[in-house]
């Protein structure tokens, strides 16, 4: 009865850590099912001749358009903006760092200037980059899910006979 005791404050972490990964388990299969069922729809429709929405499909379209934003994002003028304020701060930081541990102004000065005047060039460059990344994120809301209007049948030049 002595050993039951000792055991059982190890029971509730073993259970919660097998219960967790049974869980990842089962909603990554009940995902794959209802993936597969989507494509099989999908190719139903292509082979009646019918030219399937991109509603139906709204997560992959969503993804799809979530890495377009990343990638605007990324490669935007806020990553130089982001990349000449860093810069600037870490040069100002070795002119501190330099002027006050080595008392030598002109050396603290050449080499955190250095940095501050490259942050200036790379804030220089997003705002002379910056007019396409912010017009393309600034457009009204669209829906894409089932609310949203839909053509109730494809064009005849697509139907096959």
């Amino acid at each position: 009865m002595d050993d039951m005791f000792v055991i059982s404050p190890f029971l509730i972490p073993i259970t919660a850590i097998v219960a967790v990964f049974v869980l990842v388990i089962v909603r990554t299969l009940v995902r794959a099912r209802v993936r597969e069922l989507e494509i099989r729809e999908r190719i139903a429709m292509i082979e009646r001749g019918l030219v399937p929405a991109p509603e139906v499909d709204p997560r992959g379209f969503d993804r799809a358009m979530n890495r377009f934003e990343r990638r605007e994002y990324r490669y935007g003028s806020s990553r130089h903006r982001r990349a000449g304020v860093t810069l600037m701060g870490v040069g100002f930081g070795l002119i501190v760092l330099i002027a006050f541990t080595a008392n030598e102004m002109s050396v603290a000065i050449g080499v955190g200037g250095f940095l501050v005047v490259l942050g200036i060039a790379f804030l220089i460059n997003s705002l002379i980059d910056g007019g396409g990344a912010a017009e393309l994120r600034t457009g009204p809301p669209q829906s894409f899910g089932p609310s949203a209007s839909a053509p109730a049948a494809p064009p005849d030049s697509l139907r096959r006979e």
